[in-house]
């Protein structure tokens, strides 16, 4: 259902670090940069993608309170790797790892350096 989502940012240079930085073990890889330099994340092609940018309107790119992206990894391990990473590089620790609802949810949450936040997440759905 969603095709992709934007983060604003106030230091391209510095977030894109930040995320080429915390995705360089996983899967996710800068795929395309947009006409005003805002960089895609992704898998690949038909696949969610993560677009860090300055905001359109060229003002101060600010995070939504109640806003958050999730990112959905494979395994627990990945997503605890993840999060200690993302601290290790700057980010705040919104929400340790573990199972929130058990055996179907497991998350870890931090605000990237721009303070928006992030979900980092497996979810045991079925089907």
């Amino acid at each position: 259902m969603i095709a992709y989502t934007m983060l604003g940012t106030n230091d391209k240079d510095k977030a894109f670090a930040f995320y080429d930085a915390l995705f360089e073990d996983t899967d996710i890889k800068r795929l395309f940069k947009t006409p005003a330099g805002g960089q895609f994340f992704g898998k690949g092609p038909g696949q969610p993608m993560l677009c860090i940018t300055s905001p359109y309107d060229e003002g101060e790119a600010c995070f939504g309170n109640g806003t958050m992206v999730a990112l959905s990894f494979d395994s627990t391990e990945e997503i605890d790797a993840l999060h200690a990473k993302a601290l290790g590089l700057g980010a705040a620790d919104e929400g340790e790892p573990g199972w929130r609802a058990p055996d179907v949810f497991y998350g870890a949450y931090f605000r990237d350096l721009d303070g928006n936040k992030i979900c980092v997440c497996k979810m045991n759905m079925g089907g």
